[in-house]
């Protein structure tokens, strides 16, 4: 039998226990200061973090794929940062993927049950074409969802690296990772509720690996997402701002440069800061594996 008291994201929190009869201003108040712990506890394992982040950037510029595997509030949590990457940083859809127990449903409606099932996970993995050249990280708040453990038991013998991030000491995931990320967020304003803090900390984690990871990429040149994909009108006026604050230019050369690069801002910045065109600017970005900063420092532009 279970014993939940053991899981830190399970007992009841001191300061909460009579939020129900304080004013509306007071029951935020405690909100507050329970989320003001999130970052600090994230912060205490940045070194881990950034281990992981090199983790995932050698299997992906080695063609490798990211998964993220939860089931609930964290699989919900790993399909957001995934689908978030493609027009960020004009990557594949496939590249990186979040993959929760109970499939598409369980995105909108809690699916009861999907989580305890350990099998389910590899079929999914199985089913997407997981293999050992791949990264999964499993997600889970109180680090023993059954479905993850699962998962990350089928990645590991395929020989895939494998990330555990849970959001409580001594999680059993850990035990089936290479690297293990454990923000310990402590008991939720209203116990058990792993949505609040646990599922911040995940987000701020999660933001955190795909963000430095596509940095390391070479999607980012300074902290301008030049990748971006400009799918519709917002994305098209944030690319011609991005390629007016690299180079300098006026709203007008932005808009001729974009056309000759078809779109792509990064090519774009190249094309107007070296005159080049768009075959030799595409050779020139393919040449420094798509880093902006080192394809200019090659044409000797910076």
């Amino acid at each position: 039998m279970l014993d939940l008291q053991k899981i830190s994201t399970e007992r009841r929190n001191p300061a909460s226990a009579h939020i129900d009869e304080l004013s509306t201003l007071d029951m935020v108040k405690i909100v507050n200061d329970e989320d003001k712990k999130v970052a600090l506890a994230v912060e205490k394992i940045l070194p881990e973090i950034a281990k992981a982040v090199d983790i995932i950037t050698d299997r992906l510029s080695k063609d490798g794929r990211l998964f993220y595997l939860g089931a609930g509030t964290s699989g919900r949590l790993g399909i957001l940062d995934a689908s978030e990457c493609p027009p960020t940083y004009g990557v594949e859809p496939e590249l990186v993927q979040g993959v929760i127990a109970g499939g598409i449903p369980a995105i909108f409606k809690a699916q009861e049950g999907a989580e305890d099932n350990p099998e389910l996970a590899k079929e999914d993995l199985a089913e997407r074409g997981f293999g050992k050249g791949d990264v999964l990280v499993g997600i889970a708040a109180s680090g023993r969802t059954p479905y993850v453990i699962g998962g990350l038991q089928y990645a590991r013998n395929l020989g895939a690296a494998t990330i555990a991030l849970a959001c409580s000491a001594n999680a059993a995931i850990a035990e089936y990772a290479d690297i293990a990320l454990l923000p310990v967020t402590g008991a939720e304003v209203v116990t058990g509720s792993t949505r609040m803090k646990a599922g911040t900390a995940q987000k701020l984690v999660l933001n955190m690996l795909s963000t430095v990871t596509m940095i390391k990429l070479g999607k980012v040149y300074g902290n301008l997402m030049v990748d971006v994909k400009t799918s519709n009108a917002k994305l098209e006026e944030r690319a011609k701002n991005i390629v007016m604050e690299a180079t300098g230019c006026s709203r007008e050369e932005s808009i001729a440069a974009l056309s000759e690069a078809r779109g792509n801002a990064k090519l774009a910045i190249f094309i107007h800061l070296t005159r080049a065109d768009f075959a030799a600017g595409q050779a020139a970005l393919a040449r420094a594996d798509g880093h902006l900063a080192q394809a200019l420092r090659q044409e000797g532009t910076v």
